[in-house]
């Protein structure tokens, strides 16, 4: 036994095989396993500490524009604009931009390499957040929140990506809805940051909502500098012919692991895979391996972003208005209802994320999305007989949200896992700009179109699809869903690059 286990770990260590072939070079390589075998450790935080702390910025500044909504529309705010634009207009056109910024930014991470562009994206996402602190008019405001959403989309395309490539199989579950909900993090924080801000006793009406963008700033300075020390995709690098970049950073990843340990690491289960290097793929290739390949994880994809995208940023962005509106809490006090929801909303991946890596992603995807959509349906109904109060109402969504937020972080998730290497960013991108394009930007202008009109019933019928449509993409993921739990992502979808390689299943 211990020559055998020798014998493994000195094979795990050698360099990746070469060799010369028609179409472009082979490269024999067991990188995957090697990464998926490693056991957690501090080389692990810092890749989740660098990328992941990212969407507490997003969180942050996402809460802070809907809760400052009514006091951007005051007199003297020095921005000449309406509670409706801010939380119609300006919200979907930060949506809009989060679209094309995962389109673009997708196409580029899958070309020129995850760590490129996650330090690209993170400095685009910087500057617009900076600029929109010194808006003078509407226009202007929706131009920054355009560019700022631009740089987040981008984000969740790079992001996300490499985090499922470096991180083991067998936690990549938990760890990716961890990351994705710390989200909610941020807006907590931001919550509580719009209460100061808004006291105009500590702040005036013109200067506190400016020093909620320059938070922003600083702490994504911070996450910039971080963020220099994670490594680039070893599987991105060997499919783009660097495969001793490749080895080196698992290299480096085992020294760390086993220096950290004080044991030799584990053998290096299952046979290499064989790659041929390829060039670039253009947009018709991967639309056609995506809905050509795989049309049932397309539709998969689609439902459960649609769902999600719907229902995350109609609340995001609408709930301070129901609050004032149909419970009339004070403007300066919707932070502390909005905080209380936050904390729900993480609590849910946290505590949750570790079933989608044993019990499985589709009992829980499903699980997540239908229990989130029954209980919404009960709010609807409360809130419709008038048997809810701001606290209740507040309860009612925060257990809505502690199961609809494991399902949207399981959303990243399963479109990061079920398509081919090559075109992961892409497809990341693409379900998210798609998903939101019709949830995110139809949601947040539905959704507040019926809630500003004032009647019970409208803002009643919202809640109500919203549930729908959670429901409905928790029955897909029921029917087609993927059991891609523990799994690599190489068994789960075969790279494009791949010589010999079996259908994915």
């Amino acid at each position: 036994m211990a020559d055998s286990v020798k014998a493994s770990a000195k094979r795990s260590q050698q360099p990746p095989q070469t060799g010369d072939s028609p179409g472009g070079e082979v490269i024999e390589t067991d990188v995957p396993a090697r990464l998926d075998r490693l056991p957690w450790s501090r080389w692990h935080w810092r890749i989740v500490i660098g990328l992941g702390t990212v969407w507490i910025l997003d969180g942050l500044e996402v809460t802070i524009v809907g809760n400052m909504a009514a006091r951007l529309a005051e007199q003297g705010s020095g921005v000449s604009i309406s509670t409706t634009q801010v939380t119609t207009v300006a919200a979907a056109v930060y949506v809009a931009g989060a679209c094309s910024g995962a389109l673009f930014f997708g196409w580029l991470t899958d070309r020129l390499g995850r760590k490129k562009l996650f330090m690209l994206t993170l400095a685009v996402y910087l500057v617009a957040t900076a600029v929109t602190a010194f808006s003078w008019s509407a226009w202007f405001f929706f131009l920054c929140r355009f560019f700022t959403g631009f740089g987040i989309g981008g984000e969740y395309a790079a992001i996300n990506s490499a985090i499922d490539e470096l991180i083991p199989a067998r936690v990549r579950g938990r760890i990716d809805l961890i990351i994705n909900g710390s989200f909610w993090i941020g807006a907590a924080l931001g919550a509580f940051a719009s209460i100061a801000l808004l006291n105009t006793a500590l702040f005036a009406t013109d200067v506190g909502w400016r020093l909620a963008f320059a938070i922003g700033v600083v702490l994504g300075l911070v996450i910039l500098l971080v963020r220099r020390h994670v490594p680039e995709s070893p599987r991105w690098l060997f499919t783009h012919g660097r495969a001793a970049e490749a080895e080196e950073v698992v290299a480096e990843a085992e020294r760390i692991v086993e220096e950290e340990t004080g044991r030799a690491l584990p053998p290096v289960e299952g046979d290499p895979i064989r790659i041929r290097e390829r060039g670039p793929l253009g947009f018709i290739t991967i639309a056609r391996t995506v809905v050509g390949s795989y049309p049932r994880r397309t539709v998969l994809g689609l439902a459960l972003f649609i769902g999600q995208a719907f229902l995350y940023n109609s609340v995001t962005f609408g709930y301070a208005v129901i609050l004032t509106k149909y419970f009339e809490v004070p403007e300066g006090d919707t932070g502390y209802y909005f905080a209380v929801i936050a904390v729900g909303n993480f609590l849910g991946p946290l505590l949750l994320g570790h079933f989608f890596d044993s019990v499985g992603r589709k009992p829980m995807i499903a699980g997540t999305y239908i229990g989130s959509g029954l209980l919404l349906f009960g709010t609807a109904a409360l809130f419709q007989q008038g048997s809810l109060s701001a606290v209740s109402m507040t309860a009612c969504w925060t257990a809505v949200l502690f199961l609809a937020s494991a399902g949207a972080s399981s959303a990243y998730l399963t479109v990061s896992e079920i398509f081919p290497l090559e075109t992961r960013a892409m497809c990341i991108a693409f379900f998210y700009a798609v998903g939101t394009a019709v949830g995110g930007i139809s949601g947040p202008l539905l959704f507040n179109g019926l809630v500003s009109s004032g009647k019970v019933s409208d803002t009643t019928l919202a809640f109500c699809i919203g549930a729908a449509l959670m429901t409905v993409a928790g029955l897909v993921e029921a029917a087609i869903g993927v059991r891609a739990e523990r799994r690599s992502l190489e068994s789960l979808a075969a790279p494009l690059s791949t010589v010999g390689a079996a259908k994915s299943t």
